[in-house]
């Protein structure tokens, strides 16, 4: 799969998208263990089965056109320079929705996204680290953009940009701006 509109000179690049699966997260993970990924790698998904959230919390996808992908990177830095990464990754995503859609999100630092105090998205930053370098870098984001239904559980505390705004969000649009943004940041960090 390729992205449209992509201006990156790696991330992204190698694109890969599941109508279903049970976590982008994982299959990054058992990429890497296959020893079968190429810097800069994302998946993507219509529909998680089994979603990353923090603290081994699920996070739902069961529709289409809600943001659900994970990239990887291969940063082979000390890890004090990834110090803020999450946050970083919430201001571009918080600047991509307000520009793209005129949306105001706020970020629960460090690493949720709310729409009138109810959760509508969330990054997941894992790394694994060989000596002193971090070898993997893998970022996780879900974003509810079009989810209308929510499980008993998380119904008074989620919510979708759809649900709150009658917005309609262009999945791939959404991911290619995040890409050519994130980019950016880990070439000034030298990450």
């Amino acid at each position: 799969m390729r992205l449209k509109n992509l201006t990156t000179k790696f991330l992204g690049r190698n694109a890969i998208y599941f109508k279903s699966i049970d976590s982008t997260q994982s299959e990054i993970w058992r990429l890497i263990e296959k020893n079968n990924i190429q810097n800069g790698t994302l998946v993507m998904a219509d529909k998680q089965t089994n979603g990353q959230g923090t603290h081994g919390k699920k996070w739902y996808t069961d529709k289409e056109n809600n943001i659900a992908f994970s990239i990887e990177i291969e940063p082979n830095c000390k890890v004090q320079q990834l110090d803020g990464i999450t946050k970083e990754i919430a201001q571009i995503i918080v600047e991509i929705m307000l520009k793209m859609y005129g949306i105001k999100l706020n970020i629960k630092e460090p690493n949720d996204l709310y729409i009138n105090n109810k959760k509508v998205g969330g990054i997941l930053t894992q790394t694994k680290v060989i000596g002193n370098a971090v070898q993997y870098l893998v970022i996780g984001i879900g974003i509810n953009t079009s989810q209308r239904i929510f499980t008993e559980e998380i119904s008074k505390i989620a919510t979708s940009i759809k649900k709150e705004f009658n917005v309609n969000v262009n999945v791939e649009d959404f991911i290619a701006n995040f890409c050519n943004e994130f980019e950016k940041i880990i070439e000034k960090r030298s990450i």
